[in-house]
């Protein structure tokens, strides 16, 4: 990644510029792809491997996870680290680790662990019942933008947070930040309308100290999902995971790891592209070896390579997908479906190819799998800077490029 360096700030009264970036505390951090998209809200929109101008800067970032923050710190040499349980971690000693007191901060963002609010775990009970001690996080959220007040917030989270299950935490989220009088607005966004090459659904919540509404950006891109049929010819196709590996190399070796073997392995490469294990059922032309609806969509999963991704799943069990539209050779000339290769991974999440994390593929897989689509982010944060004052407000490119 490149270097900060110090511009000229356009704020908000357009009378007054500073030499420094704008400091951002991000809490919950993981990976980076919130911070990724803070340190990039500035640069052209929908294009990859643009940096930006520098406007704002991850100050400081903040999680309990060691690699994760090990990642974000190699790709932000820059920014001041905190690893620890944010429950015991005071906001004075955040602020303090990046120089900063209250009022300071031009904005604060961060993703509390969605596991609490995930589909994932719903068949336990204290999850159906919205009682994981996780779901205290967000309240930890709230008292560091109450201590900390900065400018603007951005929190995001998985769209179950908003079901009925756990309406009551959301609510009471909402109702303290309004009590801060920050006036938090909310939306359940699609990653893929913004061009991002993923059917991925997570609600951002945004608020602004002066108490202004926050408006929510319109989408870029259309295109039909799981739930939606209905195409906006006005705006660009949805990209698809064609279309994001396209110019990624094919003649790589192949490691054992990615290859989907094992009970179901030759079940898994006879499913064609954008289908899953109900392929093998008596209601399709596979093998009548699945009850309907026995298994979640996930099962078995392969990628269309004319549609987004389905989301990027952080901790896939050996038979969840997607796996790659395309089957490879065993060295016995088996033929076996594949899994994403890290390449893959990072183009399904729009971060830049040059974007470091260390572990397996696994491993890998998980940190991107919880981090927050570069694009999506990018396109939250860009309309929070112009609303706030200090961008202005332009057309997004119609055209996602990645390179």
């Amino acid at each position: 990644m490149r270097a900060h360096r110090p511009r000229p700030v356009r704020v908000r009264d357009e009378k007054v510029t500073m030499r420094e970036q704008l400091p951002v505390v991000s809490l919950f951090s993981g990976a980076g792809g919130l911070d990724l998209a803070v340190e990039r809200a500035d640069a052209q929109a929908l294009v990859s491997n643009d940096p930006g101008e520098g406007l704002l800067r991850v100050a400081v970032a903040t999680d309990y996870n060691a690699p994760a923050l090990a990642t974000l710190k190699t790709n932000f040499s820059n920014t001041a680290t905190l690893t620890g349980d944010i429950r015991e971690v005071p906001t004075e000693q955040i602020l303090a680790s990046a120089g900063l007191r209250s009022t300071e901060p031009v904005l604060v963002v961060g993703g509390p662990p969605c596991t609490p609010f995930s589909k994932s775990g719903f068949w336990l009970e204290q999850k159906r019942e919205s009682r994981d001690p996780n779901a205290s996080l967000l309240d930890e959220y709230v008292r560091v933008v109450r201590d900390s007040r900065p400018e603007a917030f951005v929190l995001e989270n998985v769209q179950g947070l908003t079901y009925k299950t756990h309406r009551a935490q959301f609510d009471r989220l909402l109702r303290a930040l309004g009590e801060l009088g920050y006036n938090p607005q909310w939306k359940v966004l699609l990653a893929a309308d913004y061009g991002v090459p993923q059917l991925r659904r997570r609600v951002f919540v945004v608020g602004r100290r002066d108490g202004e509404k926050f408006e929510f950006p319109e989408p870029t891109h259309s295109g039909w999902s799981e739930r939606d049929r209905k195409i906006d010819v006005t705006k660009v196709p949805h990209v698809t995971a064609s279309q994001a590996f396209a110019d990624l190399p094919k003649l790589v070796p192949l490691s054992d790891d990615e290859i989907v073997d094992g009970v179901y392995g030759e079940l898994a490469s006879e499913v064609p592209p954008g289908q899953n294990y109900l392929w093998h059922t008596d209601r399709y032309a596979g093998r009548d070896h699945f009850e309907w609806r026995s298994r979640y969509w996930t099962f078995l999963l392969r990628l269309d390579p004319n549609r987004p991704s389905t989301t990027l799943q952080a901790q896939p069990g050996p038979w969840v997908g997607p796996f790659h539209w395309e089957n490879v050779r065993t060295a016995s000339g088996d033929e076996r479906a594949r899994r994403l290769r890290v390449k893959e991974m990072l183009r399904l999440m729009s971060f830049p190819d040059d974007f470091k994390i260390d572990g397996t593929r696994v491993e890998v897989q998980r940190q991107l799998g919880n981090a927050v689509p570069l694009e999506l982010g990018k396109a939250v944060v860009k309309a929070l800077m112009t609303q706030l004052g200090y961008l202005h407000s332009h057309r997004a490119t119609s055209e996602l490029i990645f390179a």
